[in-house]
């Protein structure tokens, strides 16, 4: 018994550290955000300031907030868009099993391993004879085809624990193809769209490179606003942090309010079947 206890208390020490290791950047970054100008400095940055200044965070809102409006322009319905499609994608290729499902599964799986920089002259010169370079709708357009590779195999794994008795009971009522994933996969399917929806949320707000290259300076999304901040000749290193904490702060308040329908969604899709 004392050993397992010695053990547990080894590993959650263990823990402890490597969850302190990961923090203190993140302390660092709010103990600069709040520092008046004259006191940030490499040799002082662990002291603690002499008084809050909270104006720093005016201060970056003000630089930033056309570029916030920005992202959420962008995330939000590419997050929708993107979970809808992998939903119908999964659905087909998980319950409606044709010739070459399994080949076209796996060309559309192949999209995740194909690197960005490697297509961004030819995706330019798409974007620009579709008329959509520059805006931010190509731009949403550019995150729904590359997050459709992995919210397809999101959804298609957990539609396969699904049981086909149930869709085959609804094509006897006479319920058409479109029909069943309305009234029966479709009802069954939050946990998979809660991890969808935060994964493409989360990796369409903090991409940086097809933000830069497709988008000209008024759509900018926050990243390149915030790269441009830290670019400056003249970087007040105070309002640059509280500048990232905001542009962080999305992203955190969606894993902290929805990051147990993340896990319970991971885990219902890899428990069924």
């Amino acid at each position: 018994m004392t050993r397992k206890i010695v053990s547990h208390t080894f590993y959650y020490l263990i823990l402890l550290l490597a969850t302190a290791f990961f923090l203190l950047p993140i302390y660092l970054m709010v103990l600069t955000s709040v520092k008046p100008f004259n006191e940030v400095d490499l040799n002082t940055m662990w002291s603690l300031p002499t008084a809050l200044h909270f104006e720093n965070f005016v201060a970056a809102y003000k630089q930033l907030a056309p570029n916030l409006g920005n992202s959420f322009i962008m995330v939000i319905p590419e997050s929708i868009l993107s979970a809808l499609l992998g939903s119908l994608n999964g659905y087909l290729l998980s319950k409606w099993r044709f010739k070459y499902s399994n080949l076209i599964f796996s060309l559309i799986l192949f999209g995740m391993f194909i690197p960005y920089q490697s297509i961004l002259i030819p995706l330019v010169k798409f974007m620009q004879a579709i008329h959509l370079y520059g805006d931010l709708p190509g731009l949403v357009f550019v995150h729904i085809i590359y997050g459709i590779p992995i919210t397809t195999l999101i959804f298609r794994n957990y539609y396969a624990g699904i049981s086909t008795e149930i869709l085959e009971a609804g094509r006897i009522d006479g319920a058409s193809l479109l029909g069943l994933y309305r009234h029966i996969i479709f009802p069954l399917s939050p946990p998979s769209f809660a991890v969808v929806i935060i994964w493409q949320f989360t990796q369409a707000w903090n991409e940086f490179l097809f933000a830069v290259i497709l988008t000209n300076q008024s759509n900018w999304p926050v990243t390149v606003a915030l790269n441009n901040l830290a670019g400056s000749q003249l970087v007040q290193w105070n309002v640059l942090m509280a500048a990232c904490l905001l542009a962080a702060l999305p992203t955190l308040l969606v894993y902290l309010f929805l990051g147990r329908y993340f896990l319970r969604g991971l885990m219902a899709g890899s428990l069924k079947g």
